[in-house]
């Protein structure tokens, strides 16, 4: 099934807000790192981990959810937040450890929690996969609507937690998806060198569920993809384990030089990138004319720039609420 014309401009719409609050946050963090870069200076400070190029695996499977359905993600969730549909300047304020966070500023941007639509991210590697399967019980046994999906990169798949994780949504039926975005780099470690299989969705085959491949990183391939997963999903049809052919765009994380990709291979990745080859499609399509689209980037830019600016705005928690909400 193909996605609608309104359904392509959302992806569109929600692509644009995640690069554009990426470019920005580039921009953000590397305030007080020069000439010498230390990444405990600055307004955002620590690792950061950005998503651009991988957009097209949040909006094609996040245009099928509601708020009522779960999503775990990973220590790169900013794309997937965005198409879940995070509160922006939640988001932001708590990427700037600030007190208006979505947890107080004490997460940071591997670690976006937002109840209100059911979305969290860990900086642990193949971490939400267990607390997605528990979701998805916890839906099947109350008997309440809402699915779960667990994002996941190509290197967790080789982590204990991905085979209990799979094996136990298996025998319970439940209704999870397990999402692996497969950018081909776990940190500096290609997938060929870690992984003994080429395809992470042949593993499907050992937990007696479907495994889906998705070759291109086209919001429109992986809409219609993983469409079929997800309604089996919410008949009662059990878990699915998708993995999507993706692209990061930047290093593992800010301030990597990334001597380890081969001669060619970045500038090969730019012009492939999703974006603008999704831009062009849609207006080559005439799913949105030139003045359309320059109103979507004006738009996005507005609301990210809001966003920033509620966030420098926002004060600081004090040192002692860091003993607050925690078990002791």
């Amino acid at each position: 099934m193909l996605p609608t014309n309104s359904q392509r401009i959302w992806m569109y719409r929600n692509m644009l807000i995640s690069r554009y609050m990426e470019e920005r946050i580039e921009a953000i963090y590397m305030e007080g790192k020069k000439p010498v870069f230390n990444m405990a200076n600055g307004p955002i400070p620590g690792e950061m981990h950005l998503s651009n190029g991988q957009e097209p695996c949040a909006v094609g499977v996040c245009a099928h959810l509601n708020a009522e359905d779960i999503i775990t993600a990973t220590h790169r969730p900013h794309h997937i937040a965005v198409a879940k549909g995070v509160n922006l300047d939640k988001m932001m304020a708590e990427i700037f450890g600030k007190k208006t966070g979505l947890s107080g500023g004490r997460g940071g941007h591997m670690h976006l929690f937002d109840s209100d639509v059911n979305f969290s991210c860990s900086g642990i590697i193949a971490q939400g996969m267990g607390p997605a399967v528990g979701a998805a019980l916890s839906r099947k046994m109350q008997n309440k609507s809402g699915i779960a999906i667990s994002y996941i990169g190509e290197g967790a798949a080789n982590q204990g937690a991905f085979h209990e994780s799979l094996n136990l949504a298996s025998v319970w039926n439940l209704p999870v998806i397990f999402i692996i975005e497969d950018n081909d780099w776990g940190i500096s470690v290609t997938k060929s060198a870690s992984t003994s299989v080429t395809k992470n969705s042949d593993r499907a085959a050992a937990y007696n569920m479907p495994g889906i491949h998705i070759e291109h990183n086209c919001p429109d391939k992986i809409f219609s993809a993983t469409k079929e997963a997800i309604d089996r999903a919410r008949n009662g049809g059990g878990p699915t384990l998708i993995e999507i052919q993706t692209s990061r765009l930047a290093g593992h994380f800010m301030g990597d030089a990334e001597a380890y990709r081969p001669e060619g291979e970045k500038e090969q990745l730019i012009q492939e990138d999703p974006l603008p080859t999704y831009r062009q499609k849609l207006l080559s399509e005439n799913i949105i004319t030139y003045d359309e689209d320059l109103s979507l980037v004006q738009e996005t830019q507005q609301l990210i720039e809001k966003a920033i600016t509620f966030a420098r705005e926002s004060e600081y928690p004090e040192p002692e609420e860091a003993m607050l909400h925690v078990f002791a």
